[in-house]
């Protein structure tokens, strides 16, 4: 299994040297060069397979036995689910009204990430001890992201990790579960800007090839492969939760519903897809509704600014991972994609070519959500069933509750309703937060804020080159 750029001018490389890259040298992201097909038995001996079970199956399709032998990959893979709090690692909550939520948010930071996060930290630290090397991990967040990464990697000696977090973006605990991790190895940058903002100073330190090399920079953002690899088996998993039966010709089509923000989890879907798993995605969006504009009208172009909604992990106007699903529907057309890339980078505005459009809309249904259309959600959810959703799933929930039809439906649930009490409040409800959360406002916080008009690519280059002397 070889992993090629998306813009078609890097060298292909095995799964090492995907995980260990951000962007591909050329600027695309890697993607594997063939997505491998699944027959109808192997879905039927997968169905009764454990969320864990799915996660090493899948993994063992993408990483060669050569480079992590399969017992040695099972024991990593338990490794990283071993601190969740709920013994199958994610649960499926069946609610009124057809509404099943597929909670991806047992992990220590409370959010999604920490599946395929805790997983990537696991195998970062197995190549790094078996080569005694050091690695400089640079990675900006919405809200989650951050504190999922630094989770991974605390505390190992062989691995740096510098994050950049938009401050006044975040709710409080989800700035606190990165500020309030004291480690050598751990360094949080508090930066007076939003979501896309932060990500210019990191995508010019990996165009530095030269200092890229140097410090072996490398993402945990989704733009790293590893992080999609293991999200493709939340649809799986959703889908053996939500059919009937797999004994009819064809087989059932289950619809699943994805908040998206960067596109990470969504790409995923689309490989899961086309692996030959039945599913349609809905790709579901807040106000930033750049996604939804492209699947609807082929436009992909900025608004004039990112606007501050409840669901704020979404809150991304420029959603890297829509590359990824572009070459995936183009047919691996990197030429293409390497064309339309480098005019978006320029005019922030590109009109999808036709065929690519329409493959596009019959890959993916979308949606876009307001505010209001949140604490609609949450209030209804918990009327029906004293269940409380976060806002990112409530942007789930919004839709299947706006759809007549009745085919099985999963809405993903990427985060605890605790981590984000200002949308609660809007929708007149109160959560206690656990201990582990509550716990966080009373501890010692450590950060260095980036204020407008300082170069902060060059304020993290002298931060990085700092800690390699250390």
């Amino acid at each position: 299994m070889e992993y090629v750029s998306t813009r078609g001018g890097a060298e292909a490389v095995d799964f090492e040297g995907a995980l260990f890259s951000g962007y591909a040298p050329d600027g695309g992201l890697f993607m594997p060069q063939h997505i491998p097909s699944l027959d109808r038995d192997t879905l039927q001996r997968w169905s009764s397979f454990s969320y864990p079970e799915l996660v090493k199956e899948l993994c063992s399709l993408f990483i060669t036995a050569e480079l992590v032998p399969r017992n040695t990959l099972n024991d990593l893979i338990d490794r990283a689910f071993s601190r969740f709090r709920h013994k199958d690692v994610v649960h499926m909550s069946r609610l009124k009204d057809g509404l099943n939520v597929l909670e991806l948010y047992h992990g220590v930071t409370f959010a999604f990430k920490d599946l395929s996060l805790s997983c990537t930290g696991q195998f970062l630290q197995y190549f790094l001890e078996k080569k005694q090397k050091h690695v400089t991990i640079l990675v900006g967040t919405s809200g989650d992201t951050g504190s999922s990464a630094i989770e991974s990697v605390r505390g190992q000696k062989n691995m740096d990790i510098f994050v950049l977090l938009p401050k006044g973006f975040c709710t409080q605990i989800q700035e606190l579960q990165m500020t309030t991790v004291i480690e050598k190895n751990v360094h949080v940058f508090a930066a007076h800007g939003n979501s896309d903002e932060i990500d210019e100073p990191i995508k010019e330190l990996f165009a530095d090839v030269n200092f890229a090399r140097k410090y072996n920079l490398m993402s945990l953002n989704s733009v790293n492969w590893s992080r999609i690899m293991v999200q493709i088996a939340h649809y799986f998993y959703a889908y053996f939760q939500c059919t009937p039966c797999l004994d009819t010709t064809p087989l059932p089509v289950v619809e699943i519903v994805v908040p998206t923000g960067g596109g990470g989890n969504i790409t995923a879907g689309c490989i899961a897809q086309k692996m030959g798993l039945p599913i349609r995605l809905v790709a579901v969006v807040n106000s930033n509704d750049i996604i939804h504009r492209a699947v609807q009208h082929g436009d992909y172009s900025l608004s004039e600014s990112v606007k501050t909604t409840l669901a704020s992990a979404m809150d991304i106007q420029e959603p890297y991972n829509v590359e990824r699903i572009l070459w995936l529907l183009s047919g691996s057309d990197s030429r293409l994609i390497k064309m339309l890339m480098e005019q978006f980078s320029v005019s922030k505005r590109i009109k999808l070519p036709e065929d690519l459009h329409r493959n596009l809309s019959e890959t993916l249904r979308s949606c876009s959500v307001s505010d209001e259309d949140i604490v609609r959600a949450i209030q209804r959810c918990w009327l029906e069933n004293q269940y409380l959703l976060c806002p990112h799933s409530a942007v789930a929930a919004h839709y299947h509750y706006s759809q007549p039809d009745s085919i099985p439906r999963c809405c993903l649930a990427p985060a605890s309703a605790a981590k984000f009490q200002d949308a609660l409040l809007r929708a007149d409800m109160v959560l206690q937060l656990p201990p582990e959360l509550t716990v966080l406002t009373a501890m010692e916080t450590r950060s260095t804020p980036l204020e407008r008009g300082q170069d902060w690519a060059q304020v993290l280059r002298g931060q990085i080159e700092a800690a390699a002397q250390q």
